[in-house]
């Protein structure tokens, strides 16, 4: 928790307050939203939030108490100081007093460029001082050559003495003329990864041309209510009215290259972040060959396969029947493979055998094939879990 905020209604006292985590956890989302909606705020869009309190590491955020404060830009500012280290925190809450900013858009543009300032806490170690100055005027890199040919200690003097610096309850700060740039522009937040996710999904109206800097990025998987409440932010109230693009998936490239965001819906693609969130890198491998060999046609269907990977088995790395033999005798756990025997068994025959009696092929990945009862065609559909099987059925 990077921050707990005690938010009331600045109409209404007398509706008592709600304790708001943030980053609000994705399974508590809900519940907090609807602990601000009985409090009549929590608005999407509006700043309808009055800070009670601020419990927070970051100090320098206590200057908004008493202010009113829009909750999805508290919780996107929380997502990103929660990834900042201690000379980045230094940085932001240096440069926040400074400036005096309480505003939380300009709070928010602050985290994507305070790294370019220079903050002095420890004036007992010049040397590392000016090491840090000199990677702050470099993008926060530089080469290990430049550092070991620096003078760090004559370019902390330098820096001091040249003046600029200015005294904060955080340290000693050098903004080395950095530019507080509209990166964020008080409605549509820019693309940040806060933490993993399936797949991520650029949406904007199409009544905006395709290549507009509106775009409401969506993290998928997402509860709904966050998913519909970030599209409000955007301005899409319709669903015919959405343009969605592909912008990065963790999915195996057998799913991304049959996902046309043109006929996808934002509800199937959710449900497939959803199946698909959490699974093994083994497990991924095995989504890949098993659409190879099912040929879905949409995220619904992906969705279902997903879900099912169960039914079909998967030999990774083989590529000829000697690979599955081999695979299958020495791997799979379902012999008791002896080295001393190797010489004796037919690796080509028995897996020959093995495919001859399966629904199954070869892939990039390895040899997939499906074991199930159901036909494919209602695996795909999602039917075979909604109903028993008596005796078998034929695929």
């Amino acid at each position: 928790m990077m921050i707990q905020a005690v938010l009331g209604n600045p109409h209404h006292p007398e509706y008592g307050v709600a304790t708001i985590p943030f980053p609000i956890p994705r399974d508590q989302y809900a519940h907090c939203m609807e602990l601000l909606a009985a409090l009549e705020i929590g608005d999407a869009v509006k700043a309808d939030c009055k800070v009670v309190e601020f419990d927070s590491a970051y100090n320098v955020l206590k200057r908004m108490e008493q202010c009113t404060v829009n909750v999805e830009e508290v919780n996107y500012l929380a997502k990103r100081l929660d990834s900042f280290n201690t000379g980045e925190a230094a940085q932001f809450q240096a440069l926040a007093h400074k400036l005096e900013l309480f505003e939380l858009k300009d709070l928010i543009n602050l985290s994507f460029c305070c790294q370019q300032a220079t903050v002095i806490t420890d004036f007992s170690d010049l040397a590392a001082v000016g090491r840090n100055h000199y990677m702050n005027l470099h993008g926060g890199c530089a080469k290990t050559e430049e550092l070991n040919a620096l003078d760090g200690e004559e370019t902390a003097r330098r820096l001091i003495e040249n003046g600029g610096g200015t005294i904060t309850p955080y340290g000693v700060v050098y903004d080395n003329g950095m530019k507080l740039e509209p990166v964020y522009d008080g409605r549509f937040f820019p693309c940040y990864y806060y933490e993993p996710n399936a797949i991520t999904v650029a949406v904007t109206s199409k009544a905006e041309p395709e290549d507009t800097e509106h775009i409401t990025w969506l993290f998928l998987p997402m509860v709904q209510e966050e998913l519909d409440r970030a599209l409000l932010r955007g301005g899409i109230t319709d669903a015919a009215d959405v343009r969605l693009r592909l912008e990065d998936s963790q999915l195996p490239n057998e799913v991304d290259v049959l996902l046309d965001m043109e006929y996808e819906t934002l509800s199937d693609l959710n449900e497939l972040a959803e199946a698909t969130d959490g699974l093994s890198n083994a497990d991924m491998e095995k989504l890949g060959a098993v659409v190879m060999l099912a040929e879905p046609k949409s995220a619904a269907q992906i969705k279902n396969l997903a879900e099912s990977l169960d039914l079909f088995d998967f030999a990774p790395g083989t590529h000829t029947p000697e690979d599955y033999g081999k695979y299958m005798i020495r791997q799979s756990g379902r012999f008791e493979y002896d080295e001393n025997l190797d010489a004796f068994y037919d690796y080509e025959k028995y897996g020959t055998e093995r495919m001859n009696e399966e629904d199954g092929m070869f892939t990039d990945r390895g040899y997939v094939a499906y074991k199930g009862f159901f036909r494919m065609e209602e695996v795909l559909s999602g039917s075979q879990s909604s109903h028993m099987v008596m005796g078998g059925l034929s695929r």
